[in-house]
């Protein structure tokens, strides 16, 4: 999907025409605007001077829901109520709606902007499109030092911003409004956690319950789906909803990794036997890496640095090959429900903060920071002083202590003219502005809203997305349904990290349907063993310095640093070296990409 709409165009609005374009694209125009969309991965509705476009599936709160999206009774509420129809429209979408009539353009995404949309602004002119390479920008497109910053410190590039100086991304639930008096954003959705509930846990169970059977349902409609299945809690939930929504074993894919500490293929089996699953396994090698890295990079429109992103793809390509059409993800769980150990780890550091203050600077801080070198020595002191050190940082900050990219040093990783270009301070103040505007108290509330973004709207959904389009899946989310959302709003925080138990409430409602094993395992928190794999495998080596090498002469990352990376520092510890490594060779990958397509910067 893309387009353009220029409101300083000699020839004025005139009722759009819709004409067939190449590859069976479908082109709407007319003398001051354009857009060209896909019919087969979008629903179009034309009508009365007025188009729009839906990507994802979305419908008006209250409508019965379905598998498909039918954009009219959305255009009739659109063209009545403008952008205040939003606040009505429910599910995983991304909305353009251009009106002739007033002579504006809106752009909407979802609650996690599930769906992308990216635009730049061109005096009266405004071009858009869903890939952040493809707006038809009149102007060339270069490379914005600022984004790459962010790449390397959150290994993607968090919304509003994009790879390209000149294009924006819309955020999670964001919109924007682009009339002749130019272009306006806003939130169309900000959470309201109520934090308090009189229904009781089994009541409040039975109502989860529902919800889930209903989300799966509405995934797998019209359509021949399966599931991710991790062996975690939530693709164990999703898979057994899948049974309980089409009475036949559900499909289940599952990767595994042969290495140490990295496998939990035990679990997924668990599930699947539990459940009575068609189950398909693949193991992920140093081969399936070779194959897939410069295939999984390019297909980006921007670089993307979350490791995970190859084994989604080959569970993905599994799955299509098994037939399958649409995987359904358990992304979500974690972050309504508290499910990452961060929230206790957070939890036990804002202990301290609760301890008076002439405790903590009376006594416990002169005496654990201010010690002499013979106390500091001893490891159960050392380790104390280590948690006030840390206690002592407010959050969000506290929460990126263990940053790869500030523990390496900007100064050792990131050319000096290029640190010079850049305002390191920004990352800083985007994220304690999405901590503080969460509309709650609670500290495991403000965790869970700045991972929405984080972790969800900038990472792991543009990864399940990105992965699953590459194979030629469909995917749906049906733990981030926006009932069940809502429903999470007002469970209070207690319920979901009970003291330091994770998912607490998750657990409760659905003990007894999900395998006892999977509701005692462990956070296990790995992903791909790639450092591990990368410092006994020759070959993978080599590719990994080829592109890295890409990135030499750009002005950017220091040679030393790329030298001293693969020759000295990977030997030392390659589970966290590695890590460096692929985000560093992802990006030399798909600036390879863009040079061999002659797309340029």
């Amino acid at each position: 999907m893309r387009g353009w709409v220029d409101w300083d165009s000699p020839s004025g609005p005139a009722d759009p025409s819709v004409r067939e374009g190449d590859a069976g694209l479908r082109i709407v125009s007319s003398p001051c605007f354009e857009i060209e969309v896909d019919p087969e991965a979008v629903d179009l509705a034309v009508a009365e001077a007025r188009v729009l476009v839906i990507h994802g599936n979305a419908r008006l709160a209250g409508e019965p829901t379905s598998g498909k999206t039918d954009p009219w009774p959305i255009l009739r509420r659109l063209i009545a109520q403008g952008a205040e129809a939003l606040r009505e429209i429910t599910g995983r979408y991304a909305v353009v709606f251009l009106d002739l009539r007033r002579r504006t353009l809106l752009l909407a995404t979802d609650r996690f902007a599930v769906w992308p949309l990216c635009y730049a602004v061109e005096g009266g002119r405004l071009a858009f499109s869903d890939r952040a390479d493809a707006v038809p920008t009149r102007t060339g497109v270069e490379l914005d030092n600022q984004a790459l910053l962010e790449y390397l410190y959150f290994h993607v590039i968090p919304a509003p911003r994009t790879v390209f100086r000149e294009v924006r991304r819309l955020d999670a639930a964001e919109a924007l409004v682009f009339d002749e008096r130019g272009a306006k954003t806003w939130k169309h959705w900000l959470p309201r956690f109520l934090e308090s509930t009189s229904a009781s846990l089994p009541e409040l169970s039975a109502e989860f319950r529902t919800l889930l059977e209903g989300s799966v349902a509405e995934g797998v409609a019209d359509h021949s789906a399966g599931c991710f299945l991790s062996g975690g809690t939530d693709s164990s939930t999703v898979a057994g909803f899948l049974r309980q929504v089409t009475g036949k074993p559900p499909r289940t894919f599952s990767i595994g990794f042969e290495a140490e500490g990295y496998d939990e293929m035990e679990y997924a089996r668990i599930a699947a036997r539990h459940f009575g699953a068609e189950h398909h396994e693949h193991y992920v090698t140093c081969r399936d890496l070779l194959e897939c890295i410069p295939d999984v990079a390019a297909s980006f429109d921007q670089p993307f640095g979350n490791s995970s992103v190859v084994p989604a793809y080959c569970c993905a390509r599994m799955a299509r090959q098994s037939g399958v059409e649409t995987l359904l993800a358990g992304d979500g769980g974690d972050e309504l429900f508290a499910g990452n150990l961060r929230y206790a780890k957070q939890r036990i550091f804002a202990l301290y903060s609760g301890l008076p203050r002439l405790v903590r600077k009376g006594a416990v801080e002169p005496a654990l920071l201010a010690s002499p070198d013979v106390l500091r020595s001893i490891p159960i002191a050392r380790k104390a002083a280590s948690y006030v050190d840390q206690a002592r940082i407010p959050m969000p900050e506290r929460m990126n202590t263990y940053n790869l990219l500030t523990r390496l040093g900007l100064d050792q990783v990131l050319e000096e003219e290029f640190v010079r270009s850049v305002d390191v301070g920004e990352i800083e103040r985007q994220q304690k502005e999405v901590f503080d505007s969460a509309t709650s108290s609670s500290l495991v509330n403000q965790m869970l809203f700045y991972d929405w973004k984080y972790t969800l709207a900038d990472n792991d959904l543009p990864k399940v997305r990105e992965a699953t389009r590459l194979a030629g899946e469909k995917v749906a989310f049906p733990l981030l349904d926006d009932r069940i959302v809502d429903f999470s709003l007002r469970l209070p925080p207690n319920l979901k990290l009970k003291g330091l138990r994770l998912r607490y409430f998750f657990k409760e409602a659905l003990r007894g349907f999900l395998p006892d094993e999977i509701l005692a395992k462990k956070k296990h928190g790995f992903g791909l063993p790639f450092g591990v794999w990368l410092a006994r495998d020759r070959e993978l080596q080599a590719f990994a310095s080829g592109a890295m090498d890409r990135l030499r002469g750009q002005g950017i990352v220091r040679d030393a640093f790329l030298d001293q990376l693969l020759s000295e520092k990977l030997r030392e510890h390659p589970g966290y070296y590695g890590e460096m490594v692929w985000v560093l060779m992802m990006l030399g990958c798909w600036m390879d990409a863009r040079a061999r397509t002659r797309k340029g910067f």
